[in-house]
């Protein structure tokens, strides 16, 4: 099949700052591209002026979005979706549940779309009742409208099948391979090899960085706990969290250098993983691709990614328990990371690339086909056609 133009829409874009969806978008857009496909992804205007026509060959189309929680991602789907109508690609990407109010909009125009469903967003603290209640109905929605459904988790697939009866296509993301990783940067912290623990991730409730933080601060810790990151819509929770550390735990806020970040995760003691909804996540991917020991909180997307490499904490009591275990002379922090980095070679960027391609080829293949054969053949093929499991690890 010749090169197919694909467009990717519902995120901040590229260049990724902020996400594993924009992470995931950056390392699949560009792969694809150099596989001979046009891409094309939608990107928010982010008010630093900053509008590249392109990055690493695919196609950039910048709008606006209304600068509130509840509305930012739907905003600018909608604008994207509107611009993506006049131009019609082969076939379209979309990322977040949330977005799927507009799919028959996209199935009407004759594009088929795949939704990556990410992970159980109704389960985030930062909404509110109407807010779990939209994403557990969009949730139906996408299921309902989509020509195929992603997932990046194992545990994903196991949701979608067993609430909804829905297979999905497998396809998680890669884990960056450092190299050994230099060292030079970590003094413009104050920072030493194997010196810190460390913490990235936004701040929101359910990435336990309280938690973490707490029980942090109840140990006999001798190296510091550096934190990376913040959370534009939760100053209290910010404050909550800074609250409870003391002056061994460094808050960072947001580090956008990667130069800088890939020497952080490199060089920890421990890296200290509380993310627990949001499926295969690419910070834990990046730690283990870096070989440095994780401990993560006691969740089954956690423990499908590290298996017996990571220790795993439920409360501020495991986290204490865990930063002694880790400082101690018998620690086998180093031991771990090594295996970690073992399994991180699973999950690589070039098979996840493939399987896109090949979800893409196949979603064209389906719907000219169903062009031809006619509308019952076109229900057919979208609800009872079985979907491949394809990505890394399969």
């Amino acid at each position: 099949m010749s090169g197919l133009h694909i467009a990717m829409v519902g995120t901040r874009g590229v260049p990724a700052r902020y996400g594993g969806f924009e992470t995931a978008i950056e390392e699949i857009g560009q792969r694809l591209v150099q596989r001979g496909h046009r891409v094309t992804v939608y990107c928010r205007e982010m008010g630093d002026g900053a509008r590249p026509a392109r990055h690493l060959g695919m196609d950039l189309v910048h709008l606006p979005a209304l600068r509130k929680r509840s509305l930012e991602t739907l905003s600018h789907t909608g604008l994207s979706v509107a611009h993506l109508l006049r131009h019609r690609p082969d076939a379209a990407i979309v990322f977040n549940a949330a977005n799927a109010p507009y799919l028959p909009a996209i199935r009407a125009a004759g594009v088929p779309v795949a939704t990556h469903v990410d992970g159980l967003e109704w389960k985030r603290a930062k909404w509110g009742r109407a807010g779990r209640n939209y994403y557990q109905l969009v949730e139906r929605l996408a299921v309902r409208w989509s020509d195929a459904l992603i997932a990046d988790a194992a545990g994903i697939q196991d949701y979608y099948r067993e609430k909804f009866d829905a297979d999905t296509v497998y396809l998680a993301y890669g884990a960056p391979l450092q190299a050994g990783g230099g060292t030079d940067r970590l003094g413009e912290l104050g920072l030493a090899p194997r010196g810190y623990h460390l913490v990235v991730a936004r701040f929101e409730p359910e990435n336990h960085v309280h938690l973490i933080v707490e029980g942090f601060a109840r140990s006999a810790a001798r190296l510091p706990l550096v934190v990376v990151g913040s959370a534009p819509y939760s100053d209290r929770y910010t404050s909550m969290v800074h609250g409870l550390g003391d002056d061994r735990v460094r808050f960072v806020g947001g580090i956008w250098d990667q130069e800088l970040l890939d020497q952080l995760y490199a060089n920890a003691l421990v890296y200290w993983h509380g993310h627990s909804v949001g499926g295969t996540n690419p910070s834990l991917l990046r730690a283990i691709g870096s070989g440095t020991a994780t401990n993560a909180f006691d969740v089954g997307f956690n423990r499908e990614v590290l298996e017996t490499a990571g220790r795993y904490f439920a409360g501020p009591d495991d986290v204490t328990r865990l930063v002694h275990e880790a400082e101690s002379p018998g620690s086998d922090a180093d031991a771990r990371g090594r295996h970690a980095r073992q399994l991180a070679r699973r999950y690589n960027w070039d098979d996840v690339a493939a399987g896109y391609e090949q979800l893409c080829e196949g979603l064209l293949s389906t719907r000219s086909r169903s062009a031809r054969q006619g509308p019952a053949a076109a229900t057919r093929d979208r609800t009872s056609a079985p979907r491949p499991s394809l990505g890394a690890g399969q």
